[in-house]
């Protein structure tokens, strides 16, 4: 970590270390999530704010940890904003932050497996709140990835025997 202040701005080599993201991961970021805008300096030298870091590490949770794709960070940030993603970077909110959802937070499953947002259900508490009538096509789509998935293990098993 830096030896600047909290509140000072980072260069882009900081917010790399700081954030545990490259530089090239950091300027792609900013061409998907128009929430990150590090200040361009003369020359085009980026220079992040510390409310730019904690979204760029709450972004990193959506999309590493929690095995979010693009699209479906970009809609949960829609849905949650700023401030919330943040906070998941470790950031507390800021006052004045956008707090308030833009859209209603729905459920993960989607109508169709085409427009799945996330890779992976989760045990948390947001997953209890499918409506009823995609808990059985959830339950098929479940069935469906396990039957692909002991087809893809035979696959891969009989490639490692030649």
């Amino acid at each position: 970590m830096s030896n600047k202040g909290a509140s000072a701005y980072r260069s882009i080599s900081e917010a790399s270390q700081e954030s545990g993201l490259p530089a090239h991961v950091l300027r792609f970021w900013e061409s998907k999530f128009s929430q990150i805008k590090p200040m361009k300096r003369a020359g085009g030298r980026r220079l992040y704010r510390p409310q730019d870091i904690q979204l760029i590490k709450g972004l990193r949770q959506l999309l590493y940890e929690e095995g979010y794709t693009i699209k479906g960070a970009q809609k949960y940030l829609k849905e949650h904003g700023v401030a919330h993603v943040s906070a998941m970077g470790g950031g507390e909110l800021a006052e004045g932050s956008d707090t308030t959802p833009t859209a209603s937070a729905g459920p993960r499953v989607a109508a169709s497996p085409d427009l799945f947002d996330h890779a992976q259900p989760s045990s948390d508490a947001r997953t209890t709140s499918i409506p009823a009538g995609f808990t059985q096509q959830a339950a098929d789509l479940r069935d469906q990835l396990s039957i692909t998935k002991a087809r893809l293990d035979a696959v891969i098993a009989s490639c490692r025997e030649r």
